[in-house]
């Protein structure tokens, strides 16, 4: 399974022994000493493999191409199988990186929070990552102020396209960051840029040089280079954890656009060992041919020669230069068909666990009890269930005192299959309960209401309450009320607006 992809322009200050040399570094500069492999002594070699059958680092120099391919394979001891390729291709000054994680039956899982490649952050710091146009290509985000602001300006407005994502972070209004973004501009490294608005006062000028597309408040907004896939818009919600949840949001975009392009197969290292073996093959052709006319040439001048010698001699000489040339070829054929043997093993072993990996999925697909019917729009869950719910209790509002219909059954099937909890309903009745008879903000009704999920701000003679820090949704509370049917009214308010 793709995990991760991308292509890299690199500086021409990158040569074939100082990629070889960082391949070399940056396994054995691994914090975790279980993915070290020990004794590497490196002398120059471009065809070379270090390690064992349980982890293994392979160079190969395609001359013909003028590519250096890397893979790094380690088998864990639950059965999964890491493979990291590292391509250069150094006439394009081009390189590939890819991670895949082929998995046995009893490795089925996979932890979605893993970052990219550490060796794009040696490349960034070594200086060999090419700039995008006038953009940097580094781990750490691009700050927009007021001095640069046609960067941003040329991005949303679709005049200028880099090779690369665009992910654009806004202020929040409180001049915050809505997630983290040293972390995230570290989690895209290679794959996308991170630009970052400075200050929130940039909003007005921000906003007149993208005609008002731009997003702000802390929304942000994925830029892709091909104009087939539209631009992603997230926005930001005031509640607890929600960085962390927008960043992944934001990672997840990224990495999905990324491993569905199109990558050159001498970009992988499947497709350079290949095309190594297939020129080998057709050099071994061009030998064979080569014997075949030598041969013909020594019949003819074996049969030039027949006519001054005696038969008896001509025939043991011609009987023991066919033999000689017949174990020739027979010591060359059984080489070539080693190394055939060696590449079919290795062909057969990776078909093996693309077919354990299907296996798996089908496992996993025939064990669900049902697929969904409709998919989570952009709208954030404020607490686990909250969109379920509420929409089963749409579909069973629509239901009720409806005549017998499709439209009725089908509605009924679903609520009835999905376990509905009416978790909105009991939060509704507490609440009543709690704001019945209101007078006065009690620390008590506070902590209620906070753990409801309620910002309480002071505003004048009244409390604000915010669900769940998101402005769309709000009312007040007197900090003292004279009418007791305030708690009530605002419990209304709340049931029918954010329930």
């Amino acid at each position: 399974m793709l995990l991760f992809s991308t292509v890299l322009d690199i500086n021409e200050t990158l040569t074939k022994d100082a990629f070889v040399k960082l391949v070399i570094d940056w396994n054995q500069g691994n914090p975790y000493e279980s993915n070290v492999i020990p004794d590497i002594d490196w002398h120059g070699e471009r065809n070379v493999r270090y390690g064992d059958a349980r982890m293994w680092l392979d160079i190969q120099e395609y001359r013909n191409g003028n590519i250096i391919a890397v893979r790094y394979e380690k088998n864990e001891d639950d059965g999964a199988v890491w493979n990291t390729d590292y391509v250069m291709n150094f006439t394009d000054m081009k390189m590939s990186v890819q991670l895949d994680r082929s998995f046995l039956a009893e490795a089925l899982t996979i932890d979605p929070k893993f970052s990219t490649p550490y060796f794009i952050s040696l490349l960034s710091d070594c200086g060999y990552l090419k700039a995008d146009d006038n953009l940097p290509t580094t781990r750490h985000p691009f700050l927009i102020d007021e001095y640069n602001l046609e960067v941003i300006g040329g991005v949303i407005n679709g005049t200028q396209r880099y090779q690369l994502p665009i992910v654009y972070i806004s202020k929040n209004g409180d001049n915050s960051d809505p997630v983290d973004v040293k972390k995230l501009a570290g989690r895209l490294k290679g794959i996308a840029h991170v630009l970052v608005q400075k200050e929130a006062r940039l909003n007005s000028r921000i906003r007149q040089i993208c005609d008002d597309k731009n997003e702000y408040f802390g929304a942000v907004g994925v830029y892709f280079p091909s104009p087939a896939y539209p631009h992603k818009r997230f926005f930001y919600r005031a509640y607890q954890g929600v960085d962390e949840t927008l960043l992944e949001k934001v990672v997840r975009t990224v990495i999905n656009y990324a491993i569905q392009q199109n990558v050159d197969t001498l970009y992988t290292w499947q497709g350079v060992t290949n095309a190594m073996f297939i020129d080998r093959w057709a050099s071994r052709g061009a030998e064979i041919v080569d014997m075949e006319r030598a041969k013909k040439s020594a019949e003819l001048a074996r049969d030039l020669a027949e006519m001054e010698r005696d038969a008896a001699v001509e025939q043991k000489a011609q009987a023991l230069q066919e033999k000689n040339e017949a174990h020739q070829l027979i010591d060359s054929t059984d080489e070539e068909i080693a190394q055939m043997r060696r590449q079919i093993e290795r062909l057969s072993r990776e078909n093996e666990l693309l077919t354990a990996e299907i296996r798996g999925l089908r496992n996993k697909l025939s064990s669900m009890d049902s697929l969904p019917i409709i998919y989570m729009g952009s709208e954030d869950e404020f607490f686990p269930g909250e969109i379920k719910d509420i929409v089963l209790s749409v579909l069973e509002e629509a239901a009720k005192n409806q005549p017998k219909s499709r439209r009725v059954d089908v509605l009924c099937d679903i609520v009835q299959s999905n376990n509905h909890q009416r978790i909105q309903d009991s939060r509704g009745r507490e609440l009543k309960t709690k704001l019945k008879g209101y007078t006065t903000m009690s620390k008590s009704l506070r902590q209620y209401l906070e753990g409801f999920g309620f910002k309480i701000t002071e505003d004048g003679k009244h409390y604000r309450l915010t669900y769940y820090g998101d402005a769309r949704y709000h009312t007040t509370l007197s900090k003292t009320s004279s009418d007791h049917r305030e708690g009530m009214n605002a419990a209304t308010t709340i049931i029918s607006g954010m329930l």
